[in-house]
């Protein structure tokens, strides 16, 4: 855990593990009070205002600093990290989707965070061809220099994972588990290899088992953590469709790999075909597409903290005081996007909240 201390790293797990307190409320607070020790610091009467009684008293009546020593020793393993919204090595993309997560609990190489990405996902039960070209297309793109992230699900995640490892780009597992806990347990040895060469990822807490609903929910990480989401095979209705519609969502490019009109694995493909999915039957179309920077580097790069568009975020504020109103219709950006985004500069301290809403650089 190189980034945060941990008196810093214990008040951001105690912002997050408290039941209750959603990623929405989490953010009110964090642009309210700045860091977590000053939110813990401040009186009950200034929480309140700005989330209510109920939360108020939820942060105050904490009672879990078992499970935040936990987790502190979990971090202190090689290869352990929690990475914050204050971290510099957070993935800057996920500052650009609606909800980013205020805290990731990463097993592996943490650079791979803000490297260039594409999803691969597809169906549990995939066919024979279906598992070969979501390996074959993993492969070909890691090569190519792009991080291929997935779920660790059962047939095309676990296929495309298989494939990436054997590519420079590597591979990232985004997965609706604890990162103590691996599911499917026949993927064990997968995220075994993928934690020493690539990443795994969660959201969740140490010890959080394979709950269904959180599923659906990793699978805007997956998306957001990269620059295109290829569908290899997807039944009408599945949970890889949900994928590709958050990639949408996210400004994401979505493929789709076309297949036989009689395979029922077929049809979801074709539906995004239909809605503008561009249709690829190789590498090269996406390689092409993304544009990709060299292979992953072996090392972090030398990156200031703050990414491409956070700097254009900055430059378009000036340092004269802004609404995000305005802000939006300099840059482009949603009002969801330039939260996230001037969140962390706020607590980079490179952006301060005025009083009256607006914001103000600082530097």
């Amino acid at each position: 855990m190189p980034i945060e201390q941990p008196a810093s790293a214990a008040a951001w797990l105690r912002l997050t593990l408290t039941r209750g307190v959603g990623l929405e409320s989490q953010r009110r607070l964090l642009s309210a009070f700045g860091p977590p020790e000053r939110l813990f610091a401040a009186t009950g009467t200034a929480v309140r205002a700005v989330v209510g009684d109920r939360i108020a008293r939820a942060l105050a009546s904490f009672d879990g600093d078992d499970q935040i020593a936990r987790t502190l020793d979990w971090a202190a393993q090689p290869g352990n990290h929690l990475v914050t919204l204050a971290d510099p090595t957070y993935p800057q993309a996920l500052l650009e989707i609606a909800d980013p997560p205020t805290l990731l609990y990463v097993k592996g190489r943490v650079e791979l965070l803000n490297a260039r990405a594409l999803a691969i996902v597809g169906a549990r039960n995939a066919t024979a061809q279906g598992a070969s070209n979501a390996e074959q297309f993993a492969r070909e793109l890691s090569r190519g220099g792009l991080t291929i992230v997935s779920g660790l699900a059962l047939g095309c995640d676990a296929a495309a994972h298989a494939g990436a490892l054997e590519g420079a780009g590597s591979t990232i597992a985004v997965i609706g588990t604890g990162a103590d806990r691996i599911y499917p347990s026949r993927n064990q040895e997968l995220a075994r290899r993928i934690a020493e060469q690539g990443a795994v990822v969660t959201e969740f807490p140490l010890g959080t088992p394979a709950l269904r609903d959180n599923f659906p929910r990793r699978n805007r990480i997956i998306s957001g953590l990269a620059r295109g989401v290829l569908v290899v095979e997807a039944a009408a209705r599945s949970g890889t469709l949900i994928t590709a519609r958050l990639a949408g969502e996210q400004g994401r490019e979505v493929f789709a790999i076309p297949g036989s009109i009689h395979s029922p694995l077929s049809k979801g493909c074709h539906q995004l075909i239909r809605q503008g999915a561009k249709l690829v039957d190789d590498a090269r179309d996406i390689l092409s597409e993304l544009q990709p920077a060299s292979p992953a580097p072996a090392e972090p790069p030398a990156a200031a903290p703050a990414g491409d568009a956070q700097r254009a975020v900055l430059d378009a504020m000036g340092f004269d005081p802004v609404g995000i109103d305005l802000l939006s219709q300099h840059t482009g950006l949603t009002a969801d996007t330039l939260s996230a985004m001037l969140l962390s500069l706020e607590l980079e301290d490179r952006v301060a909240t005025l009083p009256d809403g607006r914001f103000q650089r600082l530097k």
